[in-house]
């Protein structure tokens, strides 16, 4: 059983041997993992280090903290799924889990398969949602075709006509034009998007934006966008021949 693309998944556990068995289940299945963060600190320094496709997050950990405070950090400044472990399935756990609203929630021992569904599940249900967000609309913005960047204690105009693609790296995005200009601002994707409010702009990946006027084809996995070649999944890919009406 391998999936049918090479996500990372981080993984938050502070029992070594259960958290080497974690890797030897991801492993097999085709997944790449990350060093096993072992409390909150550790857990954010990976997050942001290996950039995660999903965490998988264990309740308890050492330290005052725990995996409810790391989920509610990713949450607050992160923008990527997380499945809780825990070897309690007891009412007050649950309670607690359900006010972060988690894609799925694994009660040690789990096998394989169970692991495997809750990933592919919390993967699919996660990029679905993502490819769907329908953009805020602002009058005065959709008038625009340019956004002012602030980068030290200047504003730069930039024109929508010359951004290629962006990058997110959690709380900061990068902005790639033609011009060989590259903006880098705080902010999530989702909110820049928000405020630039343009179709010009399609998501192609959790990490990834592209202005479709600037897709050279589209080839398996990959959008080939200038002489860049950028990932997508199948979900992202779908939406987006969905919505370049594609013959």
């Amino acid at each position: 059983m391998v999936t049918e693309n090479t996500f990372t998944i981080g993984i938050v556990e502070d029992e070594a041997i259960i958290a080497e068995g974690i890797i030897m289940a991801l492993e097999s299945l085709g997944y790449k993992t990350t060093e096993p963060a072992i409390n909150y600190t550790e857990a954010l320094k990976m997050i942001e280090r290996d950039k995660p496709d999903l965490v998988l997050l264990d309740i308890q950990l050492s330290g005052s903290k725990t995996g409810i405070d790391v989920a509610q950090k990713i949450k607050d400044e992160y923008d990527l799924p997380f499945i809780f472990l825990t070897a309690n399935g007891d009412h007050m756990t649950i309670d607690a889990v359900k006010k972060l609203d988690p894609p799925a929630f694994l009660v040690k021992p789990f096998n394989k398969k169970e692991l495997f569904a809750s990933i592919e599940i919390a993967l699919h249900n996660y990029a679905k949602a993502d490819a769907t967000i329908e953009p805020k609309i602002d009058a005065n913005l959709a008038l625009n075709k340019f956004i002012f960047i602030k980068q030290k204690d200047r504003y730069f105009k930039v024109n929508y006509s010359d951004i290629i693609y962006m990058k997110s790296d959690h709380v900061y995005v990068d902005i790639f034009t033609e011009s060989k200009e590259r903006y880098t601002i705080r902010s999530s994707m989702n909110d820049l998007l928000n405020r630039i409010n343009s179709p010009m702009f399609y998501k192609v990946h959790r990490r990834y934006v592209v202005n479709i006027e600037k897709i050279k084809y589209i080839n398996g996995l990959e959008v080939f966008i200038g002489n860049e070649s950028i990932p997508t999944t199948k979900e992202y890919r779908d939406a987006l021949l969905t919505a370049l009406n594609t013959v």
